[in-house]
């Protein structure tokens, strides 16, 4: 079986089918069962369940932002090892976008209506990273799912230890977040100066701030 070798128009159909996918419709997951598939649902109160709702959404945001990051980062990746990398780790952000968005509608709630401005936002700064040099395209995957990491923390904090189905979600991603910044170290990750760390993590507040409301 022979890999087809895309043309520079290829690529960015591609990027425009996965974007509409992601943000409209359903993209393609690795086939990896959901972890809550099987836990007992739990007693919430309204306010306990609406709020649970709306960490799942800026979680599932929060997917949305890392497809639209590793394809942005993929089209201009330099070398070939780098890009299947991204592809790779992609197609497994899918899978915390399927299973957030799987929560939120048992939850009964729905996703944020400002995911098209991320994902637009998003790809827009993984490209722009892929172009400065790979070292620093893979430097900027190691600190977002660095403070990715902290975040799920932060939410597994908040949510009720009852409700299991919702931690076995953030704990099955904050497994693949972890496993995905080592992978992007290893392959020769260049650490951030810090006004981008900061400036990465001000950007994230915004974004977690208006989609729990949005």
């Amino acid at each position: 079986m022979t890999t087809r070798n895309f043309s520079p128009i290829d690529r960015v159909l591609v990027n425009l089918d996965q974007a509409v996918r992601t943000v409209f419709g359903r993209p393609p997951t690795t086939g990896r069962p959901n972890p809550a598939k099987g836990i007992a649902e739990a007693e919430f109160s309204e306010q306990e369940r609406k709020h649970i709702a709306r960490l799942m959404r800026i979680n599932h945001t929060g997917e949305v932002c890392a497809q639209a990051l590793y394809q942005g980062q993929a089209l201009t990746a330099r070398r070939p090892e780098v890009q299947q990398s991204m592809e790779r780790s992609a197609r497994e952000e899918n899978d915390h976008l399927h299973w957030c968005e799987t929560r939120i509608g048992e939850l009964g709630d729905r996703k944020s209506l400002l995911n098209p401005l991320w994902y637009a936002g998003s790809f827009t700064i993984g490209a722009l990273a892929g172009l400065v040099g790979d070292k620093w395209s893979l430097g900027f995957v190691v600190e977002t799912e660095r403070q990715v990491e902290n975040h799920l923390d932060g939410h597994l904090a908040e949510i009720p230890v009852t409700d299991r189905k919702t931690r076995a979600v953030l704990d099955e991603m904050k497994t693949d977040e972890m496993h995905h910044a080592e992978v992007a170290k290893a392959a020769g990750g260049a650490t951030l100066p810090g006004p981008v760390k900061l400036a990465m993590r001000l950007a994230s507040k915004v974004m977690t701030r208006s989609v729990y409301w949005v």
